[in-house]
């Protein structure tokens, strides 16, 4: 009898982790856990700044291919995930089961491009990049190299560091 029941919650609990996990992983989920990195990058340090902003709009248009008022929602929600969150955990977790190392890349390139859009990159915002690559497991080749080249497209890359 005992085993019948423990063989009952082992597979209707495995159905239901299942379940979630499935869910989690929705085209709309992912947008959601990459704005709220975004998002978490933009305010690593103690001010937000307007070329901070554009850069994460900007960012997210493209990745999404959304237009701005659906960036703008995007963006107001993922603040709100952000806010209330635990930590990076839930947001990269989805990102490292959902996206393929070619979109992590590019996700660690987007987070780059934040921090170096008011041409001033502090520690924090650094510390809050490189949580959120190795979290998604991206190599640090990759993550040296993701950051040349947002350094390279930025505004002012010469303030930048």
């Amino acid at each position: 009898m005992l085993d019948a029941i423990q063989r009952f919650f082992k597979n209707h609990m495995q159905d239901e982790a299942r379940a979630i996990t499935d869910r989690a992983a929705t085209p709309h989920a992912l947008r959601v856990a990459t704005a709220a990195v975004l998002v978490e990058a933009m305010r690593a340090d103690s001010q937000v700044s307007a070329e901070e902003r554009e850069a994460l709009q900007g960012a997210l248009g493209a990745k999404f291919e959304l237009p701005p008022d659906e960036v703008r929602e995007l963006i107001a929600l993922a603040e709100q995930e952000a806010a209330v969150a635990t930590s990076l955990y839930q947001f990269t977790h989805l990102i490292d089961k959902g996206f393929s190392h070619e979109q992590k890349t590019r996700v660690v390139e987007l987070l780059w491009q934040v921090a170096f859009a008011d041409g001033h990159l502090e520690a924090r915002e650094e510390a809050v990049v490189r949580r959120v690559a190795d979290l998604i497991h991206v190599p640090h080749k990759t993550y040296v190299d993701a950051k040349i080249r947002a350094r390279a497209e930025a505004p002012d890359p010469g303030k930048s560091e």
